[in-house]
């Protein structure tokens, strides 16, 4: 009797963006620079790994701008805040820096660019989402939330030939894609974006679940269950043919029952998510007997942002700073 060849579809690209590592590193390197604590309004990144991580290097996440003490650092997650928050900042004497993502600033440009046109701007994306919150944030008075394509029939509009979509950054392609046509029924002239609004990272992994997906018997998406990016891979899986997906933080969540019977494993990871996690479901994987890891490669990765200026700055100044003492340390010893 022939053994059947039990077999891991691993996805590439997964894991860490360019706009996560940025957020990430902003808050080690800040941790390094002043000592903690560091204060982060919000989740840095929607990762209960990364998060915890963070935490035990000092690290600490509020809610509010109020829990910070006055004059004390803040970091602003990767995910945006709406214009108030900075000057809510300001009123409490608060060190602010931005580790918003660029891709979502772009978005916050084009809504204030649109506003300022007096544009009626559709936001598609979901409600109370911090991303979302942020954008509309920027020009409130112009901006209504369109959660998918069913809240296309809701919409009302001054100008039929003055209205625009923007997008969350990271919804399903797709999705996001039958909301607009969806919308275009209802207003023929809807405008797009300049460019597109839903990240590279987040249409990257979807774009190679798709690919695996048909062969799979299960995906399983290492991610938190608030990272928008990672539930929407799970459904993009199923959507594409696989017959289950799941969303895990860790890989001792993984059910036994979801791999009896598979064949096909597929594994990836949001946007939000380091790969020591997904090396650790692999091998949770091969000790049941999937050791067989094909990866699957769509797309090469190689976009990288820099540190947020204000941090750089002060990087540099107490680079120099500790060049000249120890320039001083040797000319005492010298002299």
């Amino acid at each position: 009797m022939t053994e059947i060849r039990k077999r891991v579809l691993l996805a590439k690209p997964r894991g860490y963006c360019a706009g996560v590592d940025r957020a990430v590193q902003t808050v080690e390197e800040a941790l390094k620079l002043y000592g903690p604590p560091i204060y982060v309004r919000k989740q840095i990144v929607h990762n209960k790994h990364v998060v915890s991580t963070l935490e035990a290097k000092g690290a600490i996440f509020v809610e509010e701008n109020e829990e910070v003490p006055e004059g004390a650092i803040v970091i602003f997650s990767a995910h945006g805040v709406a214009p108030e928050v900075y000057e809510q900042a300001k009123a409490r004497s608060l060190k602010a820096i931005d580790a918003t993502c660029p891709l979502v600033t772009k978005v916050h440009q084009e809504a204030k660019r649109f506003a300022a046109d007096d544009y009626d701007i559709l936001l598609i994306g979901h409600e109370g989402h911090e991303e979302v919150i942020g954008t509309a944030g920027e020009a409130p008075a112009h901006v209504q939330l369109v959660d998918g394509p069913e809240g296309a029939d809701k919409v009302t509009v001054r100008d039929p030939s003055k209205v625009v979509w923007l997008s969350q950054t990271t919804l399903s392609v797709d999705e996001t894609m039958e909301t607009v046509a969806r919308l275009k029924q209802r207003l023929p002239l809807l405008q797009s974006p300049p460019s597109d609004d839903i990240c590279y990272a987040t249409q990257n992994r979807q774009h190679v679940v798709k690919e695996i997906a048909p062969q799979c018997d299960v995906v399983l998406v290492v991610g938190s269950r608030n990272s928008s990016n990672s539930v929407r891979l799970v459904e993009v899986a199923i959507d594409a043919g696989a017959r289950g997906g799941h969303l895990v933080d860790y890989a001792h969540e993984i059910a036994d029952e979801w791999l009896e019977g598979a064949t096909t494993v597929g594994v990836t990871s949001g946007a939000s998510v380091p790969d020591e996690l997904v090396m650790q479901v692999l091998e949770h994987l091969a000790a049941r007997g999937f050791a067989d890891v094909a990866e699957v490669t769509t797309a090469d990765e190689r976009l990288t942002f820099s540190l947020p200026q204000e941090l750089k700055r002060e990087m540099k100044a107490a680079a120099a700073s500790r060049a000249k003492e120890a320039a001083a340390l040797v000319s005492d010893q010298l002299g």
